[in-house]
């Protein structure tokens, strides 16, 4: 996967994304900081084409943002789950020109994807500037997405 610039992005994005949870067994928390609005969050993105799997969109972006392979046959696919949640919220409206014409709402799918103390993340620099691991609680407070924040704060219910 390759980090996509601006111009290679649809005209209007899909309401639909993937907000993908990263975390080692020790529950410390990939966050990244975003380049246009200099806020901390998971992985997220949109599906590229309305009917792209959100596992493969899960895939992709984790990818395309962070340079960790979880696709199918890599080491770290069994790691990536599902964890069967969606959240609804209203675009805010600095990001609602992204979307085609009368589109308010975003469908987000949440998943996690554990991975080893250690793994080498590689960022896309035209979308996040930086990154940092902080323990899932501290990771919670730092982020800017109520839905992300809620995600997080439910992590250790998943792992058990």
């Amino acid at each position: 996967m390759h980090c996509k610039a601006v111009s290679e992005h649809r005209p209007f994005k899909i309401p639909e994304s993937v907000l993908v949870v990263i975390h080692t067994p020790a529950l410390e928390v990939l966050l990244i900081r975003r380049v246009d609005a200099g806020t901390w969050q998971s992985v997220t993105g949109s599906r590229d084409t309305p009917d792209e799997p959100f596992i493969q969109t899960a895939i992709r972006e984790v990818a395309e943002e962070t340079g960790i392979d979880c696709g199918p046959g890599s080491p770290l696919h069994a790691g990536l789950t599902d964890w069967q949640l969606e959240n609804i919220y209203d675009i805010y409206p600095a990001w609602l020109h992204r979307y085609p014409p009368g589109v308010t709402r975003n469908t987000e799918h949440v998943f996690g994807l554990q991975v080893p103390a250690g793994t080498p993340v590689r960022l896309c620099v035209a979308e996040h500037t930086s990154f940092q691991w902080l323990p899932w609680r501290e990771a919670a407070d730092t982020c800017f997405s109520p839905s992300n924040a809620e995600a997080i704060l439910m992590l250790p219910r998943f792992l058990r």
